[in-house]
């Protein structure tokens, strides 16, 4: 699975992207991360790309014009990847791939979302910063409005960053062992290793007898009864 995302701010995923499981997912090309910054689709030659509110107001909005020409370079990139020919146009285009608009004010995202969405190839997320992205560009291409919480961050990359993970989980082979992922099997939100009993500040603390009789009706019984 490819997640191509439009941001202004693209080295904010490294650290994320760069460690643990997505990171070997990656490496594995189970899934791939591709960034669009319109920065780079600014006609302005000092790569500006934020200007006053009409109307008024705090803040600086980010022009419609370069965000729809670095959707339509993942579209493009899309295309290419399945071998299709297709010119693209803002208003007629119409390509079968998740288009998230992330905003406050957003459908809530779940992990019911997260299964859904993995199930494409390819997802479009766009990232807003300051006051926004001019709303025109959701008059040029159908978006899914989502939110991950009920919230306002100063920008997109973090809930886009929390998709991924989310999304990404529900690939095969992200994972390893399916059954890795919780929702799937019978899970506890409380879990337990080694040693059984060890002690802090003079009270014993002890893995649950349950968890060490190996009756494995009765520990997915108590398993339920935590959730």
């Amino acid at each position: 699975m490819t997640f191509h995302i439009i941001t202004l701010f693209p080295h904010a995923f490294d650290s994320y992207l760069g460690e643990s499981i997505l990171k070997r997912a990656i490496e594995d090309k189970k899934i791939q991360v591709k960034f669009y910054n319109p920065r780079d689709f600014t006609e302005d030659k000092h790569k500006r790309i934020d200007r006053a509110p009409y109307g008024g107001g705090p803040g600086m909005v980010i022009q419609a014009e370069p965000v729809i020409r670095a959707i339509e370079k993942a579209y493009s990139n899309i295309l290419k990847n399945v071998g299709m020919s297709k010119k693209l146009k803002a208003k007629s285009f119409n390509l079968k791939v998740p288009l998230v608009w992330l905003s406050p004010s957003g459908k809530q995202f779940t992990n019911e979302s997260g299964v859904k969405y993995a199930k494409h190839k390819d997802i479009v997320i766009i990232c807003g910063r300051y006051e926004g992205i001019d709303a025109r560009v959701k008059k040029a291409f159908k978006v899914e409005e989502i939110s991950v919480g009920p919230f306002v961050l100063t920008g997109g990359e973090l809930p886009a960053m929390l998709m991924i993970d989310v999304i990404a989980r529900q690939v095969k082979g992200v994972l390893g062992d399916f059954n890795s992922l919780e929702e799937s099997r019978i899970a506890s939100p409380d879990v337990y290793t080694r040693p059984e009993t060890f002690e802090y500040k003079g009270k014993k603390l002890r893995v649950p007898k349950i968890l060490l009789s190996g009756h494995q009706a009765k520990i997915n019984e108590w398993k339920l009864r935590q959730k």
